[in-house]
């Protein structure tokens, strides 16, 4: 009898046991700092758009713009020089006139160039119109900036030949941020539906696929795509979106953890050791943080960098942060660009020893989002920052990021 009841208890006792371990197990997972617990494979993550999107929400965020407001209105620096640098550009004239096309037609190095310039500085006009709106609250700028996105989405229908798809990229990137600024602050904008129906059928079909030729390309589709889906909160584009710029930012930045080679995007082709080092401008010694146009030029490596930050941006105010997955490749990507720029002698293993261009009015953003906020130290990035204030824009999809994210914490 005694022996029936030892053999009864002992299962109840092992389940117990088994109870409190895998209760232990858990409770150590869930109290480990963020460092302890490993980085699940990019393959392996869902995408998950957020439930509600925010507004505005694309680049900047409300938020940030009463913080921006706050400093320009005080007379606050670095910040009241850079508004009054944006006021003062050829973007923020209640003179200007919109040149919209149906068809917009960029060839290599916009080569034909019909329309592509006037359309992206015509997108950036509008978001300038739309920050200057928001800052000083001058009813005008933003009249001005709906003036200008109605009368392209009343003409537009699309972009060919063989650079259609960064052009839509670029004009794709700007629109959404103008848009969610005016849609959601302004009180009028009777033709915002019409505005989003452009936005779905002639700018996101052209990127949503993203692209395999240089990285930048590829980048800037995809943040265009995701601001689209913001303004349309449209939760399948932001997830596809997503999805490609978590394959291509390992693709794009190299980190000495990747191995011997960079890693591909997928569905790239570069399965071969020539394959990638051609693709790579030639560089086959690689280091943390080159980029993969690195040895083309720092100009177009500031494009994909530029992208990237902005993404990340974006993704944080829709409240799935994106950043701490990238932050080791974006600062040192940040930092080695900027310390050549800043003029430490190139050496000879990187691009034969020499660097072309610079990267541009690039860096404030993910600046201030790893170093400010995260705490990362960035002594190189920090100095070609404060160095290029306050920064312009680059008259293709960068515009005024000293203004709006220059140590701004929110």
């Amino acid at each position: 009898m005694r022996t029936g009841s030892r053999a009864l208890r002992r299962p109840k006792a092992l389940l117990l046991i088994l109870a409190t371990v895998l209760a232990a197990a858990l409770a150590a997972v869930l109290t480990a700092p963020a460092s302890a617990v490993k980085e699940t494979p990019a393959a392996a993550r869902q995408a998950a758009a957020p439930a509600d999107f925010t507004h505005p929400g694309v680049l900047v965020g409300r938020s940030q713009l009463d913080f921006v407001k706050a400093k320009v209105t005080a007379g606050s620096q670095p910040w009241k020089a850079a508004y009054d640098q944006m006021l003062a550009s050829k973007y923020a004239s209640l003179t200007r006139t919109a040149k919209p096309r149906a068809v917009v037609e960029c060839g290599s190095y916009s080569n034909p160039n019909y329309g592509c310039t006037d359309e992206r500085e015509d997108a950036i006009a509008a978001y300038t119109l739309a920050l200057a709106w928001y800052i000083g609250s001058d009813s005008r700028y933003a009249r001005k900036s709906i003036e200008i996105m109605d009368a392209w989405s009343a003409v537009i229908r699309d972009h060919t030949n063989s650079n259609a798809p960064l052009q839509t990229g670029w004009a794709g990137s700007s629109w959404p941020r103008a848009a969610e600024i005016v849609k959601y602050t302004y009180s009028s904008w009777p033709n915002s539906g019409r505005f989003g129906t452009m936005l779905r059928t002639v700018y996101l079909p052209k990127v949503i696929n993203g692209s395999h030729s240089n990285g930048n390309w590829e980048l800037s589709m995809m943040e265009a795509a995701i601001g689209i889906a913001v303004f349309l909160e449209d939760r399948t584009a932001y997830d596809k979106a997503v999805s490609k710029f978590r394959g291509r930012v390992p693709a794009y930045i190299y980190l000495t953890t990747d191995g011997s080679l960079p890693r591909t995007a997928p569905g790239s082709g570069l399965d071969t050791r020539e394959k990638i080092i051609k693709y790579w401008q030639g560089q086959s010694t690689f280091m943390n943080g080159l980029s993969q146009e690195t040895c083309r030029d720092l100009t177009h490596t500031g494009y994909g960098l530029s992208a990237v930050s902005h993404i990340a941006e974006t993704s944080r105010i829709q409240g799935q942060d994106l950043y701490p997955e990238i932050a080791d490749r974006l600062r040192h990507a940040l930092g080695l660009h900027a310390k050549y720029q800043l003029g430490r002698p190139v050496p000879a293993n990187l691009c034969n020893g020499s660097l072309k261009d610079k990267l541009g009015p690039v860096t404030e953003v993910g600046y201030n989002a790893l170093h400010n906020r995260m705490g990362y130290e960035m002594s190189n990035t920090q100095r070609l920052t404060e160095q290029q204030r306050p920064a312009g824009s680059n008259n293709l999809f960068v515009a005024w990021e000293t203004l709006t994210h220059a140590g701004n914490p929110a």
